[in-house]
């Protein structure tokens, strides 16, 4: 057994909530090092169980709620405070509800001119054109790829071009 797995297993055996194994009773007969530890560890557990913890002022109940009740008193100073002011809450639901409805708005007036494709700047592309006829290859390149006529029109003009 090694150090590492000793060390692991020593707040236990300390504190004497499990029984040593063969194992780790040989390997401590033999680590000088993890004898000490185990030592250390039963010190500081007997100064544990010996501790007594402090009574509390007797006083101390009367203090806090008098402090609790100065908390209390206090005007609070902050940007939340305005808030309790039903006009403020009021206006300020009324602002936030304009900025909402001019969001959407806006958002709405954009889908509206993204499906009619409306934008000043680009120019209607007529069919028949090269630049067109580019366009409409490019869209349909899936379709043109798999299209066999075309392969075999292909086929047949290199035939007659070359007799």
């Amino acid at each position: 057994m090694t150090c590492k797995h000793v060390r692991e297993l020593m707040p236990d055996l300390a504190a004497g909530l499990s029984p040593a194994a063969p194992e780790v009773s040989q390997h401590l007969e033999g680590c000088a090092s993890c004898a000490a530890e185990l030592q250390s560890f039963r010190q500081t557990m007997a100064l544990l169980d010996q501790w007594q913890a402090p009574e509390p002022s007797p006083y101390f109940d009367v203090r806090l709620h008098a402090r609790m009740r100065e908390q209390a008193a206090k005007v609070s100073v902050g940007w939340m405070q305005w808030l309790r002011k039903p006009a403020m809450a009021l206006s300020l639901t009324v602002i936030i509800a304009a900025g909402v409805s001019l969001y959407e708005g806006d958002l709405n007036v954009h889908h509206k001119t993204e499906a009619v494709n409306v934008n000043p700047f680009v120019q209607e592309i007529e069919p028949g054109t090269a630049v067109g006829d580019l366009s409409q290859l490019d869209k349909n390149h899936d379709l043109y790829s798999d299209f066999d006529l075309l392969d075999d029109l292909q086929v047949q003009q290199d035939v007659t071009a070359n007799p």
